[in-house]
């Protein structure tokens, strides 16, 4: 070993002075010298010279160790593999997982070299061996191909914690968090450890469906398996439990994560009170933040612009872009535009939104055009509308929410033919409108619906519960809509919430859904919770509905 040869030493030059002296060749302390020398970006040249000169012919381990010292350079990585294909040595399942994990740092993933290398480890019966296997999932997950991933961690015959942590965080990553609950539910069944990736990666799925009971049920579970106190794991707790909406569980993990709370801690805290639009809480966690000496980032100061613009207060949105320069010397990105962009449209500015737009130093993507066109909507500016829907849909003629917008705007707006034309542009540019979805979680299972979705077993009592609440809610004054919008996927879940118990009495319905709350069942959802005298909580894509006594905390603008 090399520790014993030299215990205190850690210069990889005077290792190498060492070896020469002594005359040895010993291929193990050589290969060591190696990866010793490629700890360290200004030594990585020198582990491969010596890799070239070795006193021995380079052995699989040898070529592994040059291998990962090229692993911030995929493509130099690549042709030394090559080479040693050319050789009689054979790539080992340690030598595929380091090129693979060279080949996912590229942007975007080398694909097509990743595709070959995984036809090699079939060749060579390494690809259900646990490195190179594991090594393959993370690959496929980084690549955005999940169902790809999924195949090649089915294809393993033993599954460990590390294989598993890299499915359930890949399933996360892609946005398939019932795909990630399944895993981490198979892993405890296995019998297999959970660790804190593992962890981390079921709460990230978590956050994302807004699924309260199954963030508790992995945060007990992370408590038994003695990983709460890492920083990891307690930082998905505080952002699960800010994404769910129980903004005051977040608080109490991160208050017990003091003093040692990180930067990505104190964001995800900032960022669960700026969706809900506590721009007050949010201001207050930011500066007791400066208080501790952490300096903010970039994502620090977006939570507290998006605090501002959810509340509409342009003023203070205004400031703190100012204050980013000349406080903190940091230069405000597109993202902080947008949000600013976000609080004038949101208080009917249209206009100064417009003109900020146009002379941000920022050319306009395809966000900030989304963010002013969904103000000009609110307002019913429809001329405004379309100057910016064309705008927008120049960037992105694929782009299904510009055409719904601007025919919603044309429809409210009595110009039939202007909406005609948009729907039939849409059908002549091949655009399909995306499918809504919404999400429920019923005692700990999640429960998904489309609109007009008649597949779930319990879909005709869903259907007569709506049409109960309907009947109901025009008792207190609420005007029927349209019959194609009586099943919309939001309905659907909170009927079905309302149905099944979805939460204690007194609790919230909590619903998630992956577009824009309809704007009929977004009033809708107000008379319900005079109905049933409960909050109706949804979080759509743009923010969260907290809806009670009539009311929604987003007055109204979304």
């Amino acid at each position: 070993m090399l520790a014993a040869t030299a215990p205190a030493v850690v210069d990889p030059a005077r290792v190498h002075a060492h070896l020469i002296k002594s005359s040895s060749d010993d291929r193990a302390l050589y290969n060591q010298l190696i990866t010793l020398y490629s700890r360290s970006s200004a030594t990585i040249p020198d582990a491969l010279r010596l890799f070239r000169r070795l006193p021995f012919a380079p052995t699989p381990i040898s070529w592994t160790a040059a291998v990962s010292a090229l692993s911030s350079d995929p493509v130099a990585a690549l042709r030394l593999f090559l080479s040693m294909l050319r050789g009689p040595s054979r790539p080992t399942q340690a030598t595929l997982s380091s090129l693979l994990k060279s080949l996912s740092l590229s942007s975007p993933p080398l694909l097509s070299a990743a595709l070959q290398l995984h036809s090699l480890s079939l060749k060579l019966a390494l690809s259900r061996l646990p490195f190179s296997g594991t090594a393959l999932v993370a690959f496929y997950s980084k690549a955005r191909r999940p169902s790809d991933a999924l195949k090649a961690f089915d294809d393993l015959p033993h599954k460990d914690e590390v294989c598993y942590a890299a499915a359930i965080v890949g399933m996360a990553q892609n946005h398939r968090p019932t795909c990630a609950f399944s895993l981490f539910a198979a892993m405890r069944v296995a019998g297999v450890a959970s660790t804190v990736y593992s962890v981390s990666g079921a709460l990230r799925a978590a956050a994302h469906l807004a699924a309260l009971e199954q963030a508790r049920v992995v945060h007990a579970h992370a408590i038994i398996a003695g990983l709460e106190p890492d920083l990891v794991v307690s930082t998905a707790l505080v952002d699960a439990y800010g994404k769910s909406g129980l903004v005051s569980d977040a608080r109490m993990v991160f208050d017990a994560l003091l003093p040692d709370a990180n930067l990505v801690t104190w964001n995800a805290m900032l960022s669960a009170y700026a969706q809900q639009g506590d721009s007050e809480s949010t201001v207050k966690l930011f500066d007791e933040m400066l208080e501790r000496k952490i300096a903010p980032d970039d994502f620090s100061f977006l939570a507290v612009l998006t605090a501002w613009s959810n509340a509409g207060l342009v003023g203070e949105a205004e400031r703190w872009i100012d204050l980013m320069g000349s406080s903190f010397g940091m230069a405000p990105s597109l993202e902080h535009y947008n949000c600013l962009v976000g609080a004038m449209a949101r208080v009917g500015r249209l206009e100064d939104a417009e003109r900020l737009v146009l002379t941000m130093p920022f050319e306009p993507d395809a966000a900030v055009w989304r963010t002013l066109l969904s103000g000009c909507v609110v307002h019913g500016a429809a001329d405004l509308a379309t100057t910016v829907g064309r705008r927008l849909l120049e960037l992105d003629p694929q782009d299904d929410s510009a055409y719904v917008m601007l025919a919603n705007i044309y429809l409210a707006a009595g110009r039939k033919d202007d909406m005609a034309k948009v729907w039939r542009e849409m059908r002549d540019q091949g655009v399909k409108k995306e499918g809504g979805r919404s999400w429920i979680e019923v005692r700990g299972e999640v429960h998904a619906f489309i609109a007009g979705d008649r597949m779930h077993k319990n879909a005709t009592d869903i259907y007569a519960k709506v049409v109960e609440l309907m009947e109901e809610a025009k008792k207190l004054g609420y005007e029927e809509a349209d019959e194609g919008l009586w099943h919309h996927s939001e309905r659907l879940a909170v009927a079905f919430g309302v149905l099944s118990g979805a939460a204690p009495e007194g609790k919230a319905l909590r619903v998630v859904k992956n577009l824009r709350i309809c704007g009929d069942c977004h009033e809708f959802f107000k008379y319900v919770t005079r109905v049933i005298q409960r909050e109706i909580v949804v979080r759509d894509v743009n923010r969260y509905h907290r809806l009670q006594h009539g009311c929604c905390t987003c007055k109204d603008y979304w």
